[in-house]
């Protein structure tokens, strides 16, 4: 097999199955639909280019490196950082005691330790003189973090504000006032930050929490500040989007797996609509001394099922919480429910974040199945945030009128149980939904015509051209390295290797191989698995490391036969021309310039000589000429 044509393979994979196209051998369909992916890639890069550009270019502020100050901060934590968590706190550092503006995203799951992140990146921009905005979701949110920031920012002379529906247009005003003359070193708000009324002094850094609850226009003016302002996301399961900038390496990414000290993983249950399991789950939480938050995302008719509830549990002491009640009565209902005063919130998804109850250990989740992955992860991590064991219902109609995706989704939920389970559903929300555009709001039809990971792998060459300063077109894109066909057998035998998905996920990782020593590894592996390797599978190893060193040298295709061969270079080859001419000079009978750009040579050899032979005449050709 032609080493060239292992890249070809790729496992496909898209938002449904049943839309994969299928393309018969021998016509253009599939090289017309590879074509047009690589032009939308082409596009999406050229816009990335511009933002690297303007990072590059427009050097950002390099805040002051930890000092004492920041070290007694930091031990005013009450709890122990765990090792994901402390690996994250200092990849920020490093990225704001840098010039280069920070873009980094930092997924873990609810409960894990994000925000501590957050207030030490924020301790370190207010200690260099710098504005910080944390921009979060909802009023909530707002409110949760203002206090927990006020709380840890207790003993130091840090200012801090809050913008959101909780606060009186007086406090709102004075709070505007003090972030243009920059007396507040701090401020926390929803959407209303990125009003035009809000001029920062001297804005340093932006964090933002949960950013797939912003709309495209938000990020749109979130995007504008990219160039020169420190950016910071949280997320506990990041929007397909965000996670395949960081896949692509266009966005630095950390992940906090750890999981706090005796925390338990929610135990969720996926089940048609029954009262039965509704007053069950409820009367078992309320018996043990807990709460109980029952979701039910229409407000119409939410005093009705208010009614329903209480009919069948009258044991139960039933609050109401959602979005359009005004900002006084939602903040005394949702501070009722913290008090304990009532056992169950009947809520909307205005609890989705900010919400931190210990004592409410379980969710029942009606009409789950119009939830995205993100969603349902979120409002599953308001229960479980203590030692006690938590549970969540997630109820649907029958299965026969859920459509592939709600399915798709709500296996996922299922089966993705285990703590740290966001950046797994993230994942699978990349395959169920695809990649989308990069830069744009719309989701791109690219992925599901050529499959999401020969996608990303074009637009991954993309990415590397523009980091490199190279200029791409896209046959560079469909370009998949040095083509080798030595007229030997380089395969993987199916009687070494019985398994059909086994082989082409062995020819794929072999493909993939960067250098030498990838290879070499990924040989002591198969020795290992399945004994040692038989002729055919050395000479694929063999081909390959023949064009780990090729492809730098430009060289495109290499044909040899018994009697000779010949190798074909690329426009940009490395190989020095005079060095070829005098080649052909003093060897004539030997080697042939042809069409300009073919080495043709007559050597002869047999099928065991090959590689040798070839390494014989690489060395003339690269070899340096005498000064």
């Amino acid at each position: 097999m032609p080493v060239g044509l292992l890249h070809l393979i790729s496992r496909y994979s898209a938002s449904e199955d049943a839309k994969t196209p299928l393309h018969r051998l021998g016509t253009e369909k599939w090289s017309t639909a590879k074509r047009k992916a690589a032009e939308k890639i082409r596009d999406t890069a050229a816009q990335l280019l511009l933002i690297y550009a303007k990072r590059e270019a427009q050097k950002g502020f390099a805040f002051t490196p930890c000092d004492e100050d920041y070290n007694k901060f930091s031990q005013g934590f009450a709890f122990e950082e765990t090792p994901d968590q402390e690996a994250a706190i200092n990849a920020v550092i490093q990225d704001m005691c840098r010039t280069r503006p920070m873009d980094r995203l930092v997924c873990g799951d609810v409960g894990f330790g994000k925000t501590e992140v957050a207030i030490r990146a924020a301790f370190l921009a207010a200690q260099s003189g710098k504005q910080v905005a944390i921009l979060v979701p909802t009023t909530l949110l707002a409110q949760q973090h203002f206090e927990t920031f006020c709380d840890r920012f207790a003993d130091w002379p840090v200012n801090i504000g809050l913008l959101s529906r909780f606060t009186t247009s007086k406090t709102t005003k004075q709070t505007l006032a003090s972030i243009t003359s920059g007396t507040i070193d701090i401020v926390i708000g929803t959407h209303k930050l990125l009003s035009s009324d809000v001029k920062f002094k001297d804005l340093g850094l932006l964090i933002i929490d949960e950013e797939h609850r912003f709309g495209v226009q938000q990020k749109e003016k979130v995007k504008a500040m990219r160039a020169d302002v420190d950016i910071l996301t949280l997320t506990a399961t990041p929007i397909p989007r965000t996670l395949h900038m960081s896949m692509s390496a266009i966005r630095d990414l950390s992940i906090i797996a750890t999981p706090p000290p005796r925390r338990l993983s929610v135990k969720t249950f996926v089940r048609e609509y029954n009262e039965d399991i509704i007053k069950e789950s409820i009367l078992r939480e309320i018996l043990r001394g807990g709460q109980v938050y029952f979701l039910h995302n229409s407000v119409k008719d939410i005093e009705k099922t208010q009614r329903k509830l209480q009919e069948l549990i009258p044991e139960a002491r039933i609050g109401i919480g959602h979005g359009q009640m005004n900002e006084r009565q939602l903040e005394r209902v949702m501070q009722d429910f913290y008090h304990r005063r009532f056992n169950v919130l009947l809520c909307t998804t205005i609890i989705e974040t900010g919400i931190d109850i210990p004592t409410a250990n379980t969710i029942i989740i009606e009409r789950a199945d119009k939830f995205g992955l993100a969603q349902l992860h979120q409002l599953r991590g308001r229960v479980g945030r203590s030692h006690h064991q938590a549970y969540c219902y997630m109820l649907t109609p029958n299965e026969k009128t859920l459509s592939k995706d709600s399915l798709k989704r709500l296996e996922a939920i299922e089966e993705a149980q285990h703590l740290g389970a966001g950046f797994t559903l993230a994942t699978h929300d990349l395959e169920i939904r695809g990649a989308g555009e990069l830069l744009g709001d719309g989701q791109s039809g690219h992925i599901e015509g050529i499959g999401f990971s020969l996608y990303m792998e074009m637009l991954e060459k993309a990415v590397k051209a523009i980091k490199e300063g190279r200029s791409f077109d896209i046959d560079d894109m469909n370009n998949h390295g040095p083509e080798i066909n030595l007229r030997l057998a380089a395969i993987i035998n199916a009687d070494y290797v019985p398994d059909i998905n086994m082989r082409l996920s062995l020819y794929k990782r072999i493909s993939s191989c960067q250098d030498n020593s990838e290879l070499r590894d990924l040989q002591i592996e198969m020795i290992d698995r399945f004994g040692l390797l038989p002729d055919s599978c050395k000479n694929l190893f063999q081909q390959t490391q023949l064009k780990l060193k090729i492809e730098p040298l430009g060289i495109k295709k290499i044909d040899m036969g018994d009697n000779g061969g010949n190798i074909e270079f690329s426009k940009d080859t490395t190989i020095d021309p005079f060095v070829m001419v005098r080649l052909i000079q003093s060897m004539p009978q030997t080697f042939k310039l042809v069409k300009g750009d073919q080495l043709k040579f007559f050597i002869e050899s047999e099928k065991e000589q090959r590689f040798e032979r070839l390494d014989e005449i690489l060395k003339l050709i690269t070899k340096k000429p005498k000064k």
